[in-house]
């Protein structure tokens, strides 16, 4: 009988964890604070309008998107009734696997928009290198909806940075420090709407969160 061959389990140097650690903390300190707040207003006008939130992304941003799907749903409600009403579009695999097959995977998440999408909702596009097919071809769609447009990428930003109102880039090269850090930027988020929603109630008024910012392409 063959022997099992044996496996090595070195563990892994500390200075290994601590350079992906420092990277992720220097990529942090990159971003562009006034384009992370763009995108909160932009999400804040959507909810006060009543509108929708979509999400989408690819592999490790698919986690990301549906993870930031349930925290702005959920992580931002207060007393009363939900604020923000959110999708992923990512979550659906019966749907995701029929327009794969009928139609292609470039377009798994544009089908869906068409279905859904109304002018005023809200995409938030994510992709690591800026220019997942998939993900460019639902800004198109959601251009031709009606919808204002945030990204979230990384490296040089890709397509995606054109072709959005706000994108937040992460320009590191390792795609895990890119997609850790687009799980800060979508915490962050949470935390700004939250805080602000809260501030509003306070203050009794959220007339003000309805106006849509202008374009601004960034990152």
């Amino acid at each position: 009988m063959k022997q099992p061959t044996s496996v090595s389990h070195e563990i892994p140097h500390q200075d290994l964890q601590r350079d992906h650690w420092n990277e992720v903390a220097d990529m942090a300190a990159t971003i562009d604070v006034a384009c992370l707040e763009h995108v909160a207003l932009m999400l804040l006008a959507c909810q006060a309008r009543g509108r929708v939130v979509f999400v989408v992304g690819n592999g490790g941003s698919a986690a990301t998107a549906s993870h930031f799907a349930c925290d702005l749903s959920k992580g931002t409600r207060r007393d009363g009734p939900p604020t923000f009403h959110v999708v992923s579009l990512t979550d659906n695999v019966p749907l995701l696997t029929a327009w794969a097959n009928d139609s292609g995977y470039d377009r798994v998440f544009s089908e869906q928009l068409e279905t859904l999408a109304r002018p005023g909702d809200v995409l938030v596009a994510i992709s690591a290198s800026g220019n997942s097919p998939n993900v460019l071809a639902a800004i198109d769609t959601a251009r031709s909806c009606g919808m204002t447009v945030a990204g979230l990428t990384g490296r040089s930003g890709g397509r995606l940075t054109h072709l959005v109102d706000v994108a937040v880039n992460v320009p590191a090269d390792r795609i895990e420090v890119v997609e850790d850090a687009h799980l800060i930027v979508a915490h962050s988020l949470c935390v700004a709407v939250r805080e602000r929603l809260a501030a509003c109630e306070t203050n009794g008024s959220t007339a003000n969160l309805a106006v849509m910012p202008g374009r601004r392409a960034g990152g």
